[in-house]
C-alpha cells in the first residue's frame, strides 16, 4: 500500500499547481531583423523553451510576451533559412530584447534539448544527440513517425510492411529504446516484433535522440538511447491559429488528413487535434501489390492548460487506434502470387490474390487501442524548479485470426500503465546546477482472449537519481547517479490440465551513472567524452512468454532464469563549423552483460523444432560488444547550396558463440545518406522558402549476420533515390500554404532491408526468391494549409 499512497501524493501535488504562490510579472518585447538589409522580419518564432511560452513577431518585425516571471532563462529565435540565436536573458532586468538574424550557412545550428533535468544547449551536451525540428519532419515522406526519422544517422528501424516500425540505435532496439511522449515513457507492448509506436506523427512538432545509455534519467529500457517527441509549444497569448493537412502516397494510396486548432487566452491555453490516415496494399516491381500490408489509423489527442509565471501546469488527453494487416506471405505452389484465406459456406479456404487497393481490412489483422492521459507540471520554487508529473496509459491490442467469424479476436492483452516522476532542479549556484529526484511506473497486463503468449503480470519499479552540470571555463562537465528497482509478479494459467504458465516472482535491480565532458577548443569546434552505465531489466516475453507469437510464425518460450542486462559505454565526439563547412564525428564502444536475444530451439540431432507448427525460439542470452559510430559531412560552398552526407556504421558481437553465432541479429547494414539540396529564401514573395534537394540512400552489403540455425541471412547491397521539393506560398505577405513534392525510390529499385522481418517469409516457387521485397516507386504530395485569429 505505500507505493500507492506515494502515487495518491503525487496526484494531489499535480492537481493544485495553486498552491504555489505567484510571483511579480515582467514582459518581453523587442524586433527582429535581418542582417542583409535591416528589414523587420515577420513570422519569426521567439520561443522560451523553459516557460513553455512565446511569440511570432509581426508584419514590422515586432514581439511581445506577456506573463513571465522575473528571471534568468534562455530564448531562442528561430526563422526557416536562418541562423538559430540562442542566448541567456534575464527577466529581473531586460524588457527589451532585439535580435538581428543572419542568413543560414554550413554553421551548426545550436540547438536547446528540453529534458527532464531541465534544458541544455546540445554543444554543451557531451553525449551525442540528434535533433530533428519540425520543417525536417514535415519535409519528410513516410507511413510513420519512426519512419520519419529512420534515416537520421545512428538511427534505423525494424519493419513489418509500411505500418510497422520499431526504432534502432545503434544496433539496439525493442525494449532497449525508450520512447518518451507528452511528458511520460510511452508504454504498448513495445517487447513485440509487430507492436509498433502508438503515437500520432502529425502531433509531433520535434524530436531529439539521444543515442547511448540513458538509464540515468529514463531508468531500465533506455539502454540504446531514448527518442522524445515533443509537442508543440503554446500560441502566442491573445492569439487562436489552425491548420488543416494533408498528404496522399501513389505506391499504396495512402491518404492522411489532421486539423489542428490551439489558442491563448492570457496564458489559458488550449490545443487539439484530429487526425486519420489510411492506407491500400503497397507494391514492388517482385512481388506486385502485397497482400494484407494495407493499415488505418485513427488519432485524437487534447490539451489543456495554465502557463503563468509561478511556471505551467498541463493535461495531455489522447487517443490512438491502428488497424494494421499481417503479412503472412504465403504464396500459391504454380503461380507464386500470394493466397488469402476466403470463407466459403461457413468454412476457411484460400484463394489467389490478384491485387487489390481495397482500404477494407482483411484476416490476419491487429486492432490496437491507446489511451493516455497525463498531467505536467513545473513550479518555481525561488531560483529553482519543482518538476512533476503523473500519467495514466491503457494499451489494448487484439489480433482477428478467423475469416469465417472475422469479429472475434483470439489474442487479447490490455495494458495498465501508471507513470510518476517528480524532482527538482536547482538554480545555477556558482556554475553548479543540480538535478535529484525520483520516477518509475506500475503495470499490469491482463489476457482476455482465447489464445496466450505472454501471462497474466503486474510490475512496479522505481528510480532514485541525482545529476549534476558544471560551467568552468571553456569546460561543460556533467554526470549522475542512479538505483533502479523492478518487481515483476506473474500469475499461473492451466489450460486443459497442462500448465501454460508457472506463477513466478522476480526482482532485478542495477546501479547506472553517467559522467562526460565538453571542451569548446574554439568558437569553431568542440571534443566530447562520455561514459556511461546501462541497466535493462528482462520485459515479460523474455522470461514468462509460451506460446505462438502471430505474425512473427515462430512459437517463444521465455526464460526466467534471465539475469538484467549491464552495459558500458564509451562515447567520443569532435565537432567543428565555419561557414563554408560543418563536420561532426561521434565514436563508440559498447560493451553488454548478458544480452538477451532469441535463437532457434534445436533437437539432440541438431535439427528444427516444431511447436503448433512453427518454429521454436527460446530466449538465451550471452555477452557482446558493439562498436561504431557516425560521420557528417555538411559543405556550404555558396548561400544557397547544400551537400550534406552522413555514414553510419555498427559492428555488433557476441563475445562467444562460434562462427555461426559471431553476429547479434538484426544489425543494421553500413549506410551512407547523401544529398544536395538548393535553398532559395525570399521575404513576402508569392514562392517563400523554396527547395530542390537530391537524395541517394545507399545500404552497403550487410555480411554480419546471426546465421546459427538459419536464423538470418546476407543481404545484398542497394541504393535508393529520391528527389524532394517544397515551398511556402504567400499572399500579401503572409504565409496561406505550404507544400511538399517528394519522389521516393525513383528507379524502383527492388530491394529488402535488412531489418525487414518479411525478408524471411516464405519462399516465392516460382522465381526462387525469399520473402517479400520493401516499397517499390513511390510519389507523395503533402499540404498544409494555417490559419489563425
Amino acid at each position: 500500500m505505500r507505493r500507492f499512497r506515494t502515487i495518491i501524493f503525487l496526484v494531489v501535488v499535480c492537481a493544485c499547481p495553486s498552491v504555489l504562490a505567484a510571483g511579480d510579472k515582467t514582459t518581453l518585447s523587442g524586433t527582429v531583423t535581418d542582417a542583409l538589409d535591416g528589414s523587420p522580419l515577420p513570422g519569426v518564432a521567439v520561443y522560451l523553451p523553459e516557460l513553455k511560452i512565446g511569440a511570432m513577431t509581426r508584419d514590422d518585425g515586432t514581439y511581445e510576451i506577456n506573463n513571465l516571471p522575473r528571471k534568468k532563462t534562455v530564448i531562442q529565435v528561430t526563422y526557416l533559412g536562418h541562423q538559430t540565436i540562442i542566448e541567456t536573458v534575464d527577466l529581473a532586468v531586460v524588457s527589451v530584447k532585439d535580435f538581428v538574424m543572419q542568413e543560414d550557412n554550413a554553421m551548426l545550428n545550436e540547438v536547446v534539448l528540453i529534458g527532464f533535468t531541465g534544458n541544455s544547449l546540445v554543444s554543451q551536451t557531451p553525449a551525442p544527440v540528434t535533433v530533428l525540428p519540425e520543417q525536417r519532419l514535415r519535409e519528410s515522406a513516410s507511413t510513420n513517425i519512426i519512419d520519419a526519422i529512420a534515416r537520421e544517422p545512428g538511427i534505423s528501424q525494424i519493419t513489418t510492411g509500411i505500418g510497422i516500425s520499431k526504432p534502432v540505435i545503434r544496433g539496439l532496439g525493442y525494449n532497449r529504446v525508450a520512447i518518451v511522449n507528452d511528458g511520460v515513457r510511452q508504454e504498448g507492448q513495445q517487447w513485440g516484433d509487430e507492436h509498433g509506436v502508438e503515437i500520432d506523427a502529425n502531433n509531433v512538432n520535434s524530436v531529439q535522440i539521444l543515442k547511448g545509455p540513458a538509464s540515468l534519467i529514463y531508468g531500465s529500457d533506455a539502454m540504446a538511447g531514448v527518442i522524445v517527441m515533443n509537442n508543440a509549444p503554446s500560441v502566442a497569448d491573445g492569439r487562436i491559429e489552425g491548420s488543416l493537412s494533408g498528404e496522399y502516397q501513389t505506391n499504396n494510396g495512402l491518404q492522411n488528413y489532421s486539423l489542428n486548432l490551439a489558442g491563448n487566452h492570457h496564458g489559458f491555453v488550449w490545443d487539439g487535434r484530429y487526425s486519420q490516415k489510411m492506407a491500400h496494399d503497397y507494391k514492388n516491381r517482385y512481388d506486385g501489390r502485397v497482400f494484407n500490408s494495407r493499415f488505418k489509423e485513427y488519432a485524437a489527442s487534447g490539451m489543456l492548460g495554465l502557463n503563468k509565471n509561478w511556471g505551467h501546469s498541463h493535461l495531455h488527453l489522447s487517443y490512438y487506434q491502428i488497424n494494421p494487416g499481417i503479412i503472412e506471405g504465403e504464396r500459391d505452389e504454380l503461380s507464386g502470387k500470394f493466397i488469402m484465406p476466403v470463407a466459403v459456406d461457413g468454412e476457411e479456404d484460400e484463394a489467389v490474390y490478384n491485387g487489390s487497393k481495397s482500404f477494407s481490412l482483411a484476416v490476419p489483422y491487429q486492432k490496437v487501442m491507446h489511451y493516455k492521459a497525463v498531467s505536467e507540471n513545473a513550479f518555481f520554487i525561488g531560483d529553482g524548479q519543482l518538476k512533476a508529473t503523473v500519467g495514466y496509459q491503457q494499451n489494448v491490442r487484439k489480433e482477428f485470426e478467423d475469416v469465417v467469424s472475422p469479429g472475434e479476436c483470439a489474442l487479447h492483452l490490455k495494458l495498465h500503465t501508471l507513470n510518476y516522476n517528480v524532482h527538482y532542479l536547482t538554480a545555477d549556484l556558482s556554475g553548479w546546477r543540480v538535478a535529484s529526484g525520483v520516477n518509475g511506473m506500475w503495470q499490469r497486463n491482463v489476457n482476455h482472449g482465447d489464445e496466450y503468449l505472454v501471462p497474466d503480470y503486474s510490475l512496479f519499479d522505481f528510480g532514485l537519481f541525482a545529476t549534476a552540470t558544471r560551467r568552468l571555463g571553456s569546460w561543460n562537465m556533467s554526470g549522475g547517479l542512479r538505483f533502479d528497482n523492478r518487481h515483476v509478479s506473474s500469475k499461473a494459467l492451466e489450460e486443459e490440465g497442462t500448465m501454460r504458465f508457472e506463477a513466478f516472482e522476480k526482482n532485478f535491480g542495477g546501479l547506472t551513472g553517467s559522467l562526460g565532458a565538453t571542451c569548446h577548443i574554439s568558437s569553431c569546434s568542440n571534443l566530447k567524452l562520455n561514459v556511461s552505465r546501462g541497466f535493462r531489466a528482462p520485459n515479460i516475453s523474455e522470461i514468462g512468454s509460451n506460446g505462438v507469437h502471430e505474425g512473427t510464425l515462430r512459437y517463444e518460450v521465455g526464460n526466467n532464469r534471465l539475469k538484467p542486462e549491464t552495459s558500458l559505454q564509451l562515447d567520443l565526439g569532435y565537432d567543428y563549423s565555419s561557414e563554408w563547412i560543418s563536420v561532426q564525428l561521434s565514436l563508440f564502444a559498447n560493451w553488454i552483460n548478458h544480452y538477451i536475444y532469441l535463437q532457434k530451439m534445436a533437437d539432440q540431432a541438431g535439427g528444427e523444432v516444431i511447436i503448433d507448427d512453427v518454429p521454436a525460439f527460446t530466449y538465451t542470452s550471452g555477452n557482446a560488444r558493439l562498436w561504431g559510430g557516425e560521420v557528417m559531412v555538411d559543405i556550404h560552398p555558396w548561400e544557397p547550396l547544400h551537400f550534406e552526407n552522413s555514414f553510419s556504421y555498427v559492428s555488433a558481437e557476441r563475445t562467444e558463440g562460434g562462427k555461426e553465432g559471431k553476429y547479434l541479429p538484426f544489425t543494421p547494414a553500413p549506410r551512407w545518406n547523401c544529398e544536395l539540396r538548393y535553398d532559395y529564401v525570399s521575404h513576402g514573395k508569392l514562392f517563400d522558402n523554396l527547395f530542390v534537394a537530391f537524395g541517394a540512400d545507399t545500404y552497403f552489403r550487410q555480411n554480419h549476420f546471426l546465421a546459427l540455425y538459419n536464423t538470418e541471412t546476407a543481404t545484398p547491397a542497394y541504393t535508393l533515390l529520391n528527389i524532394t521539393a517544397g515551398t511556402d506560398i504567400k499572399l500579401k505577405g503572409r504565409k496561406c500554404a505550404n507544400i511538399v513534392l517528394s519522389l521516393n525510390n525513383l528507379t524502383d529499385k527492388a530491394y529488402q532491408s535488412h531489418l525487414s522481418r518479411l525478408k524471411y517469409a516464405a519462399m516465392n516457387p516460382v522465381t526462387g526468391r525469399q520473402g517479400v521485397f520493401n516499397m517499390g516507386r513511390n510519389f507523395v504530395v503533402k499540404l498544409s494549409i494555417p490559419f489563425g485569429i
